[in-house]
């Protein structure tokens, strides 16, 4: 093993020897490379003659590059598009998203939380836990309704098993006591990744503060019980709170509440800020110790350096000039205002005494998504009828529930929209392709 991987995992296993015993054998391995990147991040600073360092061309002191290419991006100097940005992302962006985060989650003023890492948006971010604490046949310990793209990170990627407990119970809240006993089966394991995204995707739910209690509650009593715990939370959708949800991450309560948790907090601009294709993502670890942050800090950047080197230079100076903006608390509070419109909106459709018959639906008080429970019909049999017959495109979860992304349908088109699919689920009523929903419960 590199000795600089070894100085690292020496460090985390002398300041907190259960994060070391999370590392999967890829995050004992990893190391941050002194070579390169490092030696021109020296030379930058003290090469006051000539920088002959990195592999980028530059002309009169600037970044060489396509005039046609800076014309189509005026407002923008070449030093914040061109250059590689650092693997761990733009300093001045990591820095102002912490101080998001300081904004939006009060639970963390007084925790101690790393330097936000910038990531490739959530898939990445994802991944790069997945990598630094996924052992093969690990478990990954996360609620029956999730996002199907888990199992490609988490099991195909890093061969972790995904155990499930119910999201929901018959109140329909969080379930707290499947959620318990779900993790208190690893006591003999001695280690389990959870992972948790709110507001959720399929159902859009965020968990009420009591729910929140509770779960904090299963952890501790985890921890408590010998269980390493790697707190993977995804908050892709954060900040889209419509109703009675806590308006906060978790990471916040988890960040310094045992040294057995080691919560992380995967975010980003992406679905926050309307920037799908931009690509920024950030991966944020907690711990009570702040050589701990640095020794998990060096790890991803090795990580990173070893796959895509670093994320879009460009992509990251909008973003840092968008949060810098002083437009941007008023039009994020816009476009939340026609987001939860939109979701009050289909509440009020869905409920509606004509539809009780073909359908009901899971709680949702937040996000892009809300997931109807069909009563009569196949959901992958009802999915491609409404796309042949009515040019409708939904998602089919399972036999059961259909995702339907209020995100992109304008409220004024929402009522058409369930009504295709109630016209549609009579159809196959109709004609006789239904579902025995006992047996898929």
């Amino acid at each position: 093993m590199n000795e600089l991987a070894t100085h690292l995992n020496d460090i985390i296993k002398k300041y907190n020897p259960h994060v070391f015993n999370l590392l999967s054998n890829l995050g004992k391995k990893l190391y941050y490379p002194k070579g390169i990147l490092s030696q021109s991040a020296e030379a930058t600073k003290k090469a006051t003659r000539f920088n002959a360092t990195i592999g980028i061309a530059t002309e009169k002191k600037v970044p060489m590059h396509f005039e046609h290419i800076q014309e189509s991006l005026q407002g923008y100097s070449p030093e914040d598009i061109y250059p590689y940005a650092p693997p761990s992302g733009k300093l001045e962006l990591r820095k102002e998203w912490k101080r998001k985060l300081l904004r939006d989650n009060t639970s963390l003023h007084d925790r101690l939380i790393g330097l936000p890492i910038t990531t490739n948006a959530l898939t990445h971010g994802l991944s790069l836990a997945a990598d630094l604490f996924v052992e093969e046949n690990d478990t990954i310990i996360l609620p029956d309704k999730y996002w199907g793209n888990y199992q490609t990170i988490f099991h195909v990627r890093r061969g972790g098993n995904l155990k499930t407990f119910k999201l929901f119970d018959d109140s329909d809240t969080f379930n707290v006591p499947s959620f318990r006993q779900c993790l208190l089966q690893q006591k003999d394991a001695g280690k389990a990744i959870v992972l948790l995204n709110f507001p959720n995707n399929p159902t859009g739910y965020t968990p009420k503060e009591r729910e929140v209690e509770g779960i904090i509650s299963v952890l501790m009593e985890a921890a408590e019980a010998g269980i390493n715990l790697a707190v993977i939370l995804d908050d892709a959708y954060f900040g889209l709170f419509f109703e009675d949800s806590v308006k906060e991450s978790l990471f916040g309560r988890l960040a310094g509440i045992h040294p057995r948790i080691l919560p992380i907090k995967v975010d980003g601009a992406t679905k926050e800020n309307y920037v799908w294709g931009l690509r920024v993502g950030f991966l944020t670890f907690a711990s009570d110790s702040p050589i701990i942050l640095e020794a998990l800090e060096q790890k991803t950047n090795g990580l990173i350096r070893g796959t895509i080197s670093s994320s879009s230079h460009l992509s990251q100076t909008v973003i840092l000039r968008s949060l810098q903006s002083s437009k941007f608390e008023e039009e994020k509070c816009k476009k939340l205002n026609i987001m939860k419109r939109r979701a009050t909106k289909v509440k009020e459709i869905i409920t509606r005494e004509k539809y009780k018959g073909a359908w009901g639906f899971y709680p949702f008080n937040s996000g892009y998504f809300m997931c109807l429970k069909l009563n009569q019909v196949d959901a992958e049999e009802l999915r491609i009828h409404l796309l042949n017959e009515y040019g409708v495109g939904t998602i089919a979860i399972n036999s059961t529930d259909l995702r339907i992304a209020f995100s992109c349908v304008e409220e004024e088109d929402l009522e058409e929209l369930f009504e295709l699919i109630y016209r549609g689920i009579n159809d196959l009523v109709t004609k006789g392709v239904s579902v025995d929903v006992q047996k898929t419960l």
